[in-house]
């Protein structure tokens, strides 16, 4: 479990940074499926808040990759003493919103392995086009989790990590992560919900729709993303 205090840490070159990782990191999906997202998540008694900014949030994953060809999600989650579970695959924004909705966090020790085998598991069969994975704290074998990391990258599934507080080792351990498998890592603070949304509807639309559809997403946002795109290709 990690701290409730949470510092405003994501400066805008960090989202930035980000964003821009997620552009230049390459997606294979076929054009008449779905992407598949894998949106897993710390459950455990620290994450209480930012699980409720999540639950809002979710809608405009699905909302911004309609028109992609839709989104697959598949929520995952661990808390409690050993308790890991994940839904089936979800295409509506209502039943990932009941499902997420009916969680209660639960104090325990990160279970950060497990999103990882399940990752595996699922995406050997049947390719998963991103991972997604939120928390604030890890009390695991750095090792292991690498070894992980490093099988992902076997089957080209980067694992974008959303890092909250200000754990150093939790930093540490998400940023190899993010390098071994291609993904990236971003750090937000619990009063970033609108940093968070973006973020999180930027992955969303990589995962349906690859680098163009993010060129194409990024040109009704912010300056932030705006910004982005204009540096895509230039370094």
């Amino acid at each position: 479990m990690g701290t409730e205090k949470l510092p405003n840490r994501s400066t805008h070159a960090e989202v930035d940074a980000f964003l821009q990782k997620v552009a230049s990191t390459s997606v294979v999906k076929s054009s008449t499926q779905s992407g598949r997202l894998m949106f897993s998540l710390d459950a455990t008694a620290s994450r209480g808040p930012t699980w409720d900014h999540a639950c809002r949030i979710q809608a405009e994953m699905f909302e911004q990759t309609a028109a992609l060809g839709g989104l697959a999600i598949q929520l995952c989650y661990y808390r409690g003493f050993r308790e890991f579970r994940a839904t089936d695959w979800l295409t509506n924004t209502a039943d990932l919103q009941d499902r997420m909705a009916a969680v209660r966090c639960l104090g325990g020790h990160t279970q950060i392995s497990r999103v990882l085998k399940h990752a595996i598991k699922e995406t050997k069969q049947k390719k998963v086009n991103a991972l997604v994975f939120v928390g604030d704290c890890m009390e695991e074998d750095v090792d292991d989790l690498f070894r992980l990391a490093g099988e992902l990258s076997i089957y080209n599934l980067p694992v974008f990590l959303f890092h909250e507080g200000n754990d150093p080792r939790a930093e540490c351990a998400f940023k190899q992560i993010a390098r071994l498998t291609k993904g990236a890592y971003c750090p937000f603070d619990a009063s970033s919900a609108q940093q968070l949304r973006d973020l999180l509807s930027a992955v969303a639309v990589y995962a349906a729709g690859g680098n163009r559809a993010l060129e194409d997403f990024g040109k009704a946002r912010g300056e932030k993303v705006k910004l982005l795109i204009r540096q895509i290709g230039k370094g």
